[in-house]
């Protein structure tokens, strides 16, 4: 049984950068062909797929986060982790990991295994 776990600050300040991991447990980040994702949801909205690091490494991000996202691993503590910079109060949301068989970006039916996620409050 594979399971996700977030971790990370509840609260962050604006123009401040938010940073969770996704710990992982039951299966490798690196086995062929998962791929790991971020994904958040802001009060009142749907889900909203922000990037995913596959199991070589390769990393793909939605265009509209792109240049201020950035996801990595660590493969040594089976955990890959989000940075979010420059926050504003629009980034407010429940925060989860999630694994899919493949990168399917925001094609949530074919994810098998989420987090419970977590809530990130921006604001100062």
């Amino acid at each position: 049984q594979v399971q996700l776990q977030e971790s990370g600050p509840g609260l962050v300040k604006p123009s401040q950068t938010l940073s969770l991991t996704c710990t992982v447990s039951g299966g490798s980040i690196t086995t062929s062909y998962y791929a790991w994702n971020w994904i958040r949801q802001p009060p009142g909205k749907g889900l909203e797929w922000m990037g995913v690091i596959a199991y070589d490494g390769s990393t793909y991000y939605s265009p509209s986060l792109k240049s201020r996202t950035l996801i990595s691993r660590d493969t040594s503590k089976n955990q890959f982790s989000l940075q979010l910079y420059s926050v504003t109060p629009e980034d407010t949301a429940v925060y989860y990991c999630a694994r899919s068989r493949a990168i399917v970006y925001s094609d949530y039916d074919r994810y098998d295994y989420w987090g419970q996620g977590t809530q990130v409050t921006v604001s100062s």
